[in-house]
């Protein structure tokens, strides 16, 4: 539901999917903007373009070990008519003479070409032959020809490469201005769950959604402030959700409609609760406000399986638009043929998993709801059928997002996720 909070709503009163990546959309803009060492930008989103104040190369220099030599003076060389150049070391080239430079030296003034170590023969006295002409400009960087001084090395909102850190740091570039890294806090609510590693009481269930949420949160950039465990109770809860220093707030557990569960009710006395329920499976129970101080609240499902769908659908894709990253689903998609039908209910958009069986075909596995996670670490991919459909037809083209294939559809959406 938007705009309100109400325990008691009907199943046919959740708000669609659609309506609640909008809402998303609209609450959400990009973070300011922090210097950090080019060093360490590997992966950051830059804030603003950043432009050289120098030429890049700043003089004329060798692009690979050579003699540099003038080009018009190794005309009619050949293996039959090697020409003699004597080597010398000046910074200023005399006629008939060369100076062996590395990869990166400074061409000596006079210099204009290159003749690489293969055109060349030591006649040991002092002297190099040529045996091959070589052209102006051969194996040669001229001033400015990776940049121009005043030119713009990388724009805003590129998210830094390895090879842009080392052109930047080649141009002098000590600092860059990125996005800042989303705050994130991750409230786990529950009972009877032990972390990982630890011996398992009867009856309780080691702790999935805390390890699966801080994955997710570093893969879409953002920054794991605090990840606390709290009892399932209202006072808990909201305590949880009005403490500071963060921008994106999730609470794991008690999103549901139940007399134990607190979420909804947590937020709505720490700021406001604008959507709880959703027309989606799995998941339908998950809620997203913001408290008073501002932070964006997800109220994720318990149900592990659960957890990981809505963090998809719209936390995921609030962090990354945070960010300034792409807020579509981060994974590749393409086309294929479904080779049985696929089933979903009228009314709800489902996401049901799917395996390849061949190149261009898949076909339905055990739902979410029956497989939990292991559903999703066994499948290939993904469908979402959106509400208005019962499902796909044995042969129907279906749009596919897949977990580990490159793809030029990356960005693909389909039913209204852009």
């Amino acid at each position: 539901m938007l705009g309100g909070l109400d325990r008691t709503q009907h199943l046919s009163s959740r708000a669609r999917l659609e309506d609640v990546l909008a809402w998303v959309d609209g609450q959400v803009g990009a973070l300011p903007a922090e210097n950090i060492q080019v060093a360490h930008a590997m992966g950051r989103v830059l804030a603003h373009d950043v432009t050289t104040a120098v030429d890049l190369p700043a003089f004329d220099r060798a692009a690979v070990d050579g003699l540099a030599v003038r080009a018009d003076e190794t005309v009619g060389a050949s293996v039959y008519n090697p020409l003699s150049f004597r080597m010398v070391v000046d910074d200023d080239l005399a006629p008939a003479a060369g100076v062996l430079v590395h990869a990166g030296d400074r061409l000596p003034r006079g210099a204009n070409a290159i003749a690489t170590t293969d055109q060349l023969a030591d006649a040991g006295d002092g002297t190099c032959s040529i045996l091959e002409p070589v052209v102006a400009g051969a194996c040669v960087e001229r001033t400015g020809s990776h940049a121009v001084g005043g030119s713009r090395l990388a724009p805003a909102g590129r998210k830094v490469r390895p090879a842009d850190v080392g052109l930047l740091a080649a141009a002098g570039i000590g600092q860059v201005p990125v996005v800042r890294r989303p705050r994130v806090r991750c409230v786990l609510a529950g009972r009877d769950v032990v972390e990982a590693g630890t011996p398992l009481p009867l009856g309780a269930v080691h702790d999935a959604n805390g390890p699966l949420l801080a994955s997710f949160v570093a893969r879409d950039g953002g920054l794991l402030v605090e990840q606390r465990r709290v009892d399932r109770s209202l006072a808990a809860v909201r305590a949880a959700v009005v403490s500071s220093g963060a921008d994106v707030i999730l609470v794991a557990g008690g999103s549901g409609m139940g007399a134990d569960d607190h979420a909804a009710s947590a937020l709505n006395a720490a700021g406001v609760v604008a959507i709880h329920g959703v027309a989606v499976r799995p998941g339908d129970t998950v809620g997203a406000g913001r408290t008073t101080s501002g932070a964006l609240v997800f109220l994720l499902p318990g149900t592990p399986v659960a957890c990981l769908w809505t963090y998809e659908l719209f936390a995921g894709r609030a962090i990354r638009r945070l960010g300034r990253l792409d807020p579509s689903l981060p994974f590749p998609s393409r086309m294929m043929t479904a080779g049985r039908k696929i089933v979903s209910e009228v009314g709800t958009t489902e996401v049901c998993p799917v395996q390849r069986v061949g190149e261009d075909r898949i076909q339905p596995m055990a739902s979410f709801a029956e497989a939990g996670l292991g559903a999703a670490t066994q499948a290939n991919g993904f469908v979402i059928v959106p509400e208005g459909s019962e499902g796909y037809a044995q042969g129907a083209s279906v749009l596919v997002y897949l977990y580990d294939e490159v793809s030029s559809h990356r960005g693909v959406e389909a039913i209204a996720l852009p």
